[in-house]
């Protein structure tokens, strides 16, 4: 019986050695685990909701940039459908305090922000990520 798992395991490992790699043109995001959506290329969508179909987002984006932007905006998930990085800047009152910080967009690359928030403010390149 052993002889027989030691067989079974040795063909699969094989054959995922001779598998194909995979496609460098995917829907899925270059940094992060989901597509585009309804992004469209050259711009830096925000959504407000959770939504993580395999293709990306098709809801409206409540931000849809690709130059600095300000404002206040609601926010969960993101993809960075540029050639730069970008800094999102999101604020969330959590039981009564406010806070705020940043996260890095990475240029081709999709996010999200873990629980809904605002989003105040989005910089290009102001970090490397």
């Amino acid at each position: 019986m052993l002889w027989k798992t030691i067989a079974v395991a040795a063909s699969v490992v094989g054959v995922l050695a001779t598998a194909p790699a995979a496609s460098a043109s995917t829907t899925q995001a270059a940094d992060g685990p989901w597509g585009s959506g309804n992004c469209p290329q050259g711009m830096l969508c925000i959504w407000p909701n959770w939504n993580h179909p395999p293709e990306g987002p098709v809801e409206t984006p409540s931000v849809l940039t690709n130059t600095e932007w300000s404002g206040d905006a609601p926010a969960f998930n993101f993809y960075n459908y540029t050639s730069r990085n970008a800094e999102i800047t999101w604020a969330y009152t959590y039981l009564g305090t406010p806070l705020t910080g940043t996260i890095c967009a990475r240029a081709n690359g999709s996010g999200d922000l873990y629980v809904p928030m605002h989003v105040t403010k989005v910089s290009w390149q102001p970090r490397s990520c």
